[in-house]
């Protein structure tokens, strides 16, 4: 595998090289991410896709393995309140992208709820866990009372403090790639955190900013190779 790592590229290693069967996405919107993957199973979760039916069918024609996909227009909370059962049919989640709603509740509810139907093995991708600005940072309501037009990430980072404090039974670290991807695999804490989740939600951008490297627990692009023994 080469070096320039993206989501994409980082799930379909996962799934080719660990036997994973079953791709979900959190997220999808156009599906340029959704649609190339090759996975048995795919399901595309999203409130609104922002493709028609003419759009999914050719790219059913040009990637084969969207014809057996499932597609759930659906807010996440509400997919896995009713139907996230028919979606795996008893399978295990083995794989998740989770790019929805980039605030801090909403991502933390997509991994916990995720991890509930996620093998020994699996792996959750989470894209947006780095922002570099204070722009790139706000919430949903600031990003829109602002007019703000550049790339956003929201306070996705706080999710990963979140988890990175109160779960011991995952390890969760960020690679510095496309925009920050959080890695979740089921195992013992690296290097826990100790905020509570109120002081979690009262922490500013700048504060972020200063330790950025600590409480991401961020590793190089590189350590992909060393986490999942990329040959």
């Amino acid at each position: 595998m080469t070096q320039n790592l993206d989501r994409s590229i980082i799930a379909q290693w996962l799934i080719d090289n660990y036997g994973f069967n079953t791709y979900m996405e959190i997220g999808v919107e156009h599906g340029h991410i959704f649609f190339p993957v090759k996975a048995k199973r795919k399901i595309a979760v999203d409130p609104i896709f922002r493709f028609n039916w003419r759009q999914k069918l050719k790219m059913a024609f040009k990637y084969p393995q969207n014809f057996n996909a499932s597609y759930f227009q659906k807010e996440s909370d509400r997919f896995f309140a009713k139907y996230v059962t028919k979606a795996l049919r008893g399978k295990p989640l083995d794989i998740c992208l989770v790019d929805g709603m980039h605030e801090y509740a909403f991502a933390l509810r997509d991994v916990e709820n995720c991890l509930q139907y996620m093998p020994d093995n699996g792996v959750i991708i989470m894209h947006d866990c780095n922002p570099k600005s204070r722009e790139a940072s706000y919430t949903w309501k600031e990003y829109r009372d602002n007019n703000y037009s550049g790339d956003w990430n929201g306070d996705v980072w706080k999710t990963i403090m979140h988890l990175r404090s109160t779960r011991q039974d995952i390890n969760v670290f960020v690679l510095d790639c496309d925009h920050g991807l959080g890695i979740i695999t089921k195992g013992k804490q690296e290097k826990p955190l100790s905020f509570t989740p109120a002081q979690i939600e009262q922490l500013t951008y700048e504060e972020f900013a200063a330790n950025r490297q600590e409480w991401l627990n961020m590793k190089p692009e590189s350590y992909f190779h060393e986490y999942f023994k990329v040959k």
